[in-house]
Order: structure tokens, then sequence, then C-alpha cells
């Protein structure tokens, strides 16, 4: 099978990294930087059980998503739009979409734009980037993915790489328990800089995310989503799995790139408001972290 990967960046990469490793004909789209490195020498994917430099096709072209039978959609939540509009001539009709992002209307956002379908995935993976053409994969890594057609399809395929992935007939709530904890955590690192250990033992921290959760909650109940989880306890136990982890939003900062902070804490606050529920927290953060957007804000991670 032919797969593209749409984004190819950190969770891109790894992703499909894993599926050209288990031998799977895979192409990345992305950056001229990374995909230079990926022509000359593969991708690097550097895990916690094998770092191996893995053959794959690379393009920093939409076009290059013709011919394959499913697509990764790894861009940042502000260009799904975009993104999906320079590669709908080039989708093949009978093409799968699996919406591997942040925020929880992507899938939602892309069907407007494309007749194929659109499958919502839930990701849970610490990866990053740690230099052109290098994937950096720090811990877990299973998808929850949302009923179709070619989801059973999607699941073996996974599988055979070695990539856990389950049916959820709740995905909608699963994407806001995922949204409820890049609302407690990433703009909280992407101010302070500090990866998830250090930042909950700062003094009033774990306050703080707790009145982000109770804002988040009540938002999900007004629009009728079951949200999956206990939440409260969910948050904490993030920075016990995963201390040395900075948030995606603490490396754009740290990059000076143009964070998602408008579809994570700032779609809570947006859909409060038409809802009516006061998001009084959620707002502080987005806001603090537009303006360090605005000052163009370049410290860059030091390490847990």
């Amino acid at each position: 099978m032919k797969i593209a990967v749409m984004g190819a960046g950190a969770v891109g990469g790894y992703y499909g990294g894993m599926l050209a490793r288990a031998g799977n004909e895979v192409v990345l789209i992305g950056r001229p930087a990374h995909v230079q490195a990926f022509r000359e020498a593969g991708l690097r994917l550097d895990t916690q059980s094998f770092d191996e430099r893995i053959p794959v096709q690379a393009s920093t072209e939409a076009s290059a998503v013709r011919g394959a039978r499913l697509v990764l959609f790894c861009v940042k939540s502000t260009d799904t739009e975009s993104a999906g509009a320079v590669m709908a001539a080039h989708l093949e009709k009978d093409a799968v979409i699996l919406t591997l992002q942040n925020g929880v209307d992507n899938a939602e956002r892309l069907a407007a734009g494309v007749p194929q379908t659109v499958v919502p995935a839930v990701v849970y993976v610490a990866t990053e980037m740690a230099g052109p053409g290098h994937v950096r994969h720090h811990g877990r890594g299973e998808l929850l993915i949302g009923p179709s057609r070619a989801s059973e399809e999607v699941v073996a395929l996974f599988a055979k790489a070695g990539v856990p992935v389950q049916i959820s007939l709740n995905v909608a709530g699963a994407l806001w328990a995922k949204l409820v904890v890049n609302c407690a955590y990433n703009a909280l690192s992407a101010i302070t800089q500090l990866p998830y250990g250090r930042l909950v033992s700062q003094a009033g921290v774990p306050a703080i995310m707790q009145d982000v959760v109770t804002e988040c909650l009540a938002v999900a109940k007004a629009a009728g989503v079951q949200v999956e989880g206990d939440m409260r306890a969910a948050v904490p136990r993030i920075a016990q799995t995963m201390a040395g982890q900075f948030t995606s939003t603490a490396q754009d900062l740290a990059r000076g790139k143009p964070s998602e902070i408008d579809y994570l804490n700032g779609f809570v606050v947006r859909k409060g408001e038409a809802l009516g529920v006061p998001t009084p927290v959620n707002r502080v953060l987005q806001s603090l972290v537009k303006a360090l957007e605005a000052s163009r804000y370049v410290a860059r991670p030091t390490g847990s």
C-alpha cells in the first residue's frame, strides 16, 4: 500500500517511519530541510528501542499524495483548510485520510473541503524533530480512531507496523479528553519553557491546571460531549509518565514559530462564548501565548 504523510514533522515522521519500516511504500511531504535529509540519508527514527535510518520517498509538493490509498494528515491545526485545498486535486477517489492533529474539529474542517473519507484520530505519542530528517521518540505511540469503512483495515495495517490502534465509538469524547490535557499543559509549558515534570513542581501550577480542567469540562458538558476518562486524575499523571517532555506549543515558541494555541485554549474560549460558559483561565493562557508569539519569543528549552 502506498501511504502519504501530509506534514511530515515529528508526529507524521514517527508514524510514517513506523509504516515504512514495516515494508509499506511511504512518501513524506514536508519542509525543504527535512525533505532534503530524507532523500539523502533516509528518515532517522530514534526511539527507545531502536535507532535506524529508514528509506522513504520525500517531497515538498502536495501532489505527492497522488496514488496513496491512505493519507496521514499531520499539519498544524492552523493549516488544515489550506493544506487540504492544495492536496485536494491530487487525492485518489478512494483515499482515506486520517487526521493526526491537535484539537477536536480538524476532521470536520477538512471534510468540508474534500469528498474522500476523513477519519478523526486521537494521537498519544511524545516525539520531537531533533534535527533535519531526525525524529526522536520519547514514548507511547498508540492511536484511537473513529469508525469508518476503512477503520478495520487501518487497524491491521498499523498493527503490522507495531503501532496499536483502537476504534472508538466516542472519538469526540476522546478528542476532548486530549484537548483538556493540551489546554492544561501546552500554554503553561510554553510560557515557562519548562518540561512537564518541572512545570508541575512550581507553586500554584497544579491548581491552575485543575482550573483549566474545570472550565474545559464545563464547556464540553454544555456542548453535549461525554469526555472520556477521569480528567482530574489523568492530567497530573501525564507529568509522571513524561516528565522530560516539552509541549508542541513550547517547541513552537522556542523556534519562533506560530503555535496552535487558538485551536487549544482558544477553541475552548470560543466554544464557551457560544454556549454561555465562562472560561477566564483559558482566556488568560491563550492571550499570554499570543503575546509571546507577537514578541517573537525565541528562548529554547534547556532540557529537564
